[in-house]
């Protein structure tokens, strides 16, 4: 039995799944493009596994909104847990051309937390729900499994307020990516730029 505030958790949990696995994607971006400048061979392999868990937060993300619950609970709690110690180390140790990904990091960092403590309080509501369907007695109280009824206006209230709040983080997060110090401003779309995603002095005012 599923109500409408479980819906929208779930919907916040896969908002901030999105939002992390993009920021991880930025920062993968981010650290090859240094790689191929003056970045060392332990850059480009952080590079790699942050695109990895990047792709694996999109597609985990996919399949619990298909689904309706978190692949692997227990490892997925784990590697999310893992993942923001990386994050927080990343923050720590960033040190040289890597400190200006602090942002991204810390973006990351709060996304994944966002995921996990949606996903403790998701497991804590189902785990209630099995206790009130058994009973006291252990005997089952089963209603027949039909969903309670969900409320569409605050429903839709809380997606819309989790989707802003998960913008609110991963912009500034992506900004500081390499894909966002290189993207053209907006109005600009169409416009020639000198090659480093600024227009060229006879355009700037």
């Amino acid at each position: 039995m599923e109500g409408w505030a479980a819906a929208a958790v779930r919907l916040f949990a896969g908002f901030a799944g999105f939002g992390a696995g993009s920021v991880n994607l930025a920062v993968s971006s981010s650290l090859l493009a240094e790689r191929a400048g003056a970045g060392s061979s332990g850059q480009a392999a952080f590079g790699i596994l942050a695109g990895l868990w990047g792709a694996v937060l999109v597609l985990g993300t996919v399949f619990s909104l298909n689904r309706g619950h978190f692949p692997a609970p227990a490892l997925s709690a784990t590697l999310l847990l893992v993942a923001s110690g990386i994050h927080v180390a990343a923050i720590w140790l960033g040190r040289g051309p890597s400190s200006g990904l602090n942002l991204s990091h810390l973006a990351a960092m709060l996304l994944t937390l966002m995921i996990l403590a949606s996903a403790a309080w998701l497991r804590r509501k189902e785990q209630d729900a099995k206790q009130r369907r058994v009973g006291p007695q252990g005997k089952s109280t089963d209603d027949g499994g039909f969903p309670a009824a969900v409320r569409p206006g605050r429903l839709l209230l809380a997606a819309f307020a989790g989707a802003v709040l998960v913008a609110g983080i991963a912009t500034p997060g992506l900004a500081a990516s390499t894909a966002g110090q290189y993207a053209v401003p907006h109005g600009q779309h169409g416009e020639q730029t000198d090659g480093t995603g600024h227009l060229p002095s006879h355009h700037q005012r």
